[in-house]
C-alpha cells in the first residue's frame, strides 16, 4: 500500500514538473528579460511561464498568447511560436491527426522557429503538442 501511494505521488510530481508553471515577472532572471526586450522590443503585457527549465514569455492577441518565446535562464534564445489558425497548417498535419486521433480536432496551432532557424509547426490535439516539419510530416510529440 505504501509503495502504491509513494509511486502515485512521484508520478504526480514528475507530471507537475513537466507542465508549464506560471512565474511572476519578479522571479524571471534579468538576463532573460533583457534578452526578450533586445530581440522583441514590441513585446507588451508579457506573462511568464517556466517550462522544462526555460522561461517562456507570452504576449499579444486576445488571449495574450499569440506570440511566445523561450529563453534559457542565462538569456539564450531557444524558440519562438507564433499562433496561427489550424487551417494555416500544412495539409499533412490534418491528415496525420485524422489518421492517428480519430474524430479529434486541432485546438491550437503555431508556427515554431528554433534558435537555428528551423521552421516547424505545432498542433495541439487532446492536450498534446504534436510537432511537424515545414512539409507537414510528423516529427514528435512534445
Amino acid at each position: 500500500m505504501k509503495k502504491t501511494i509513494l509511486s502515485t505521488l512521484m508520478a504526480i510530481g514528475i507530471t507537475a514538473m513537466a507542465i508549464a508553471q506560471t512565474v511572476k515577472s519578479a522571479d524571471v532572471p534579468a538576463a532573460v528579460k533583457s534578452a526578450l526586450m533586445k530581440k522583441y522590443p514590441q513585446a507588451a503585457k508579457v506573462t511568464w511561464e517556466k517550462e522544462k527549465g526555460n522561461f517562456e514569455a507570452n504576449w499579444g492577441g486576445k488571449s495574450g498568447e499569440d506570440m511566445s518565446v523561450q529563453f534559457t535562464p542565462g538569456g539564450e534564445f531557444v524558440e519562438q511560436v507564433v499562433a496561427i489558425s489550424p487551417a494555416e497548417l500544412p495539409a499533412g498535419v490534418a491528415a496525420y491527426v485524422k489518421q492517428h486521433y480519430k474524430s479529434a480536432k486541432i485546438t491550437e496551432a503555431g508556427k515554431v522557429t528554433d534558435a537555428k532557424g528551423t521552421l516547424m509547426y505545432e498542433a495541439e490535439v487532446k492536450g498534446k503538442d504534436l510537432l511537424f516539419d515545414e512539409k507537414g510530416d510528423f516529427l514528435k510529440q512534445d
